[in-house]
């Protein structure tokens, strides 16, 4: 067994110069990808796979293979339906796995991975189209493809210039490129995301607020013609800190918070406190020009509004109807906020 060698530097230098040298060594491949002509070639592989009436195979091994799952997980979290098969078990029973209306996405930075064979064997014999992402367009599997994007050459950041690092970085862009790229071409939206993607946080914060809002009896709503004391009882049942007002062909006329009421009857002093209350009407008090969301704004999108304006709670409007309320508390438990 060789001695290591002797310690020259400590671990922190060695991670900033490889960390360094592989931002310098992706800024220099990208620099070079826009000298060729692979524009062309990306067009024809998105095409490619629109054109896919089934599943998009991805294949990959070693650390290509890791790209290649990464990918797959990607191309299906964005509306194009795909899933990784391991070139090995591929040999073994799962090129049953892929069927003639698929095709199939091949990583391979050297191009000649012997692993790949029997898929590229497979795929001619079934007429499967194979698109490529590679280094060498003279390579095996740019040869078989129908589509091959051939990256540049690119030196890695470990010191003996052989681990995949900056290597596998361009074919974790390229791969994300692909799939921003037909995000845009299909016209992939915020609901077709969110329909992808129902848990956790990232779900909670694209559900449209129509979906959160308190409806009903649980919307703090009063006739703007309500007395003080009336709206004061019903920010105390509801406990939003707000009411909305609303006129005769129940549009919102206006809101009322808590503070607006305090600050009335600290202008009113002690002396007329009953007065405030009882002869005063809402409206002469109430904001006008009140912050306010329709229903098919996203929670995410609904929590911004509320932290833009400092406050708690909003009113979704329809056709300037309040059909519902949304508050932080709502969001909150929701797993938005």
């Amino acid at each position: 067994m060789n001695n290591p060698p002797p310690q020259s530097r400590t671990a922190h230098a060695s991670a900033i110069e490889a960390l360094l040298k592989g931002i310098s060594g992706f800024e220099q491949a990208i620099s070079a990808l826009q000298d060729t002509d692979l524009g062309q070639s990306f067009d024809a592989a998105v095409d490619l796979i629109r054109a896919c009436r089934g599943r998009v195979i991805v294949v990959g091994i070693g650390k290509s293979g890791h790209i290649a799952a990464k990918m797959a997980a990607t191309f299906a979290s964005t509306g194009t339906p795909a899933f990784f098969v391991h070139p090995t078990e591929a040999s073994h029973g799962d090129l049953g796995m892929i069927a003639p209306d698929d095709m199939v996405l091949m990583v391979s930075w050297s191009g000649e991975t012997r692993e790949l064979q029997d898929i590229i064997g497979y795929c001619k014999r079934f007429s499967v189209p194979i698109l490529s992402i590679t280094r060498r367009a003279d390579s095996l599997v740019a040869r078989a493809s129908r589509v091959a994007l051939v990256l540049p050459e690119v030196p890695e950041a470990c010191p003996n210039n052989l681990a995949p690092t900056i290597s596998t970085q361009l074919q974790l862009a390229f791969g994300d490129a692909l799939a921003v790229a037909l995000v845009e071409q299909k016209g992939f939206t915020h609901s077709n995301f969110r329909d992808l993607h129902p848990g956790g946080k990232l779900g909670a914060s694209l559900i449209p607020v129509r979906d959160l809002m308190l409806t009903g009896k649980g919307v703090p709503l009063i006739d703007q013609g309500a007395m003080v004391k009336d709206g004061l009882t019903m920010l105390t049942s509801k406990s939003m800190g707000i009411i909305g007002l609303t006129d005769a062909t129940g549009a919102l006329a206006g809101v009322v918070t808590d503070g607006d009421i305090r600050r009335y009857l600290e202008r009113s002093g002690a002396k007329t406190m009953q007065q405030a209350l009882h002869d005063t009407a809402l409206c002469s008090i109430m904001s006008r020009n009140s912050i306010s969301i329709p229903p098919d704004l996203m929670a995410i999108e609904a929590l911004a509004v509320l932290q833009e304006h400092s406050i708690s709670a909003l009113f979704v409007l329809e056709s300037d109807r309040p059909v519902g309320v949304v508050t932080f508390l709502t969001l909150l438990k929701a797993g938005v906020a």
